[in-house]
């Protein structure tokens, strides 16, 4: 594949599941209307060689938080460790863990300001892995909500009864997309080489757009919510995966109380993941099929494959109208992304003529 011009919102045009959104609004006009609370399922342990901090931050990224404590602490970055990722246009609560060994902490809050508070200072035995988290809470709140109320009601109540496809959303590629252009380059050959932390955004932003473009081959199909021939099946809340058993009349009905769903490819090496077979196997070759040089490359940088859930399933979904503004309020696991949810729902005014 010659290189390859990247839109600056590479979820634009990827299909939707419901219909298409049903009003149009405003997004984050102001970072209190994208609140984000991490949930880890767990809390400090009171003793150990780590200080398990909860910080809320403004209009900063997790990096820029996790370089400043490892300054103020006097440690290396690798020190410092957080469950995910959170958006910089919000205000967000997360946890961070610094190490300190035989060490007292220091003033936490002598780096507060307008953009960061420390919210709590507990000793902790263990350093906070990537990925250990049970989810995070979100307060969204869309201004200037134009079209039909009755037919938003109905949309919302559609989200909480079925989900939505679990697409990755667009902060995961970049300002303008920009980290797929940069993901072509290394894996071309072209350019500067990145540094680690960059190489991993890089990865892991390509990968994303190759599930999506299997996610949207089965939301095309309709059958992102439904078991096929060959598919992977996940079992929610967990990271069992089993293959489809076409003879099992359990199945359809575990799909529908969402107790299982339908999977598809983060790419990379041979690795412990189970692999579709059947139809499910044709399709995502299909949907791939312009996309090979990018899996070897997944595999080359050492990326393990593994299978992530076609369908978001949206916890306690709840809403309420302040005169032209909707706050929305729900829970997602791990990994998922806000923005996949209101893209079923809103579309903002300037993009409202690209929706079709």
């Amino acid at each position: 594949m010659d290189e390859t011009v990247f839109s600056a919102d590479p979820t634009r045009d990827l299909p939707y599941a419901l219909g298409g959104p049903v009003v149009t609004g405003v997004l984050r006009q102001t970072p209190e209307d994208f609140i984000v609370v991490e949930e880890l399922g767990y809390g400090p342990s009171g003793d150990g060689e780590h200080e398990f901090l909860t910080v809320r931050k403004r209009e900063r990224n997790t990096h820029e938080v996790a370089r400043e404590l490892a300054k103020l602490a006097g440690v290396g970055q690798v020190a410092v460790g957080y469950a995910g990722l959170k958006d910089r246009n919000a205000v967000t609560t997360q946890h961070f863990t610094v190490q300190l060994p035989g060490r007292e902490a220091p003033d936490w809050r002598s780096i507060e300001d307008d953009s960061l508070q420390i919210l709590d200072a507990q000793r902790h035995n263990r350093k906070i892995r990537r990925g250990s988290l049970r989810g995070n809470r979100f307060e969204i709140t869309v201004h200037s909500v134009g079209g039909d109320r009755d037919l938003a009601e109905q949309r919302l109540r559609q989200i909480g009864e079925s989900g939505v496809p679990n697409y990755f959303g667009t902060q995961r590629f970049g300002r303008e997309g920009q980290n797929l252009a940069r993901a072509d380059a290394l894996f071309a050959g072209r350019g500067r080489k990145p540094k680690r932390e960059q190489r991993s955004l890089l990865l892991s932003a390509a990968r994303s757009q190759l599930f999506n473009q299997v996610l949207a081959a089965r939301v095309a199909a309709g059958t992102w919510d439904a078991a096929m021939d060959g598919d992977v099946l996940l079992l929610a809340g967990a990271m069992r995966q089993f293959m489809h058993d076409p003879d099992d009349a359990s199945i359809a009905e575990r799909i529908a109380v969402r107790d299982i769903h339908p999977s598809g490819p983060l790419c990379g090496r041979s690795s412990r993941a189970l692999l579709p077979a059947g139809e499910v196997l044709l399709l995502e070759q299909q949907a791939l099929a312009d996309w090979q040089h990018w899996i070897d490359g997944l595999q080359r940088f050492g990326l393990d494959a593994d299978r992530r859930a076609l369908r978001l399933v949206v916890d306690d979904l709840t809403w309420r109208w302040q005169d032209d503004a909707l706050a929305l309020s729900f829970g997602l696991t791990s990994g998922a992304y806000a923005t996949s949810v209101l893209r079923e729902l809103v579309s903002e005014p300037q993009r409202a003529a690209s929706i079709s």
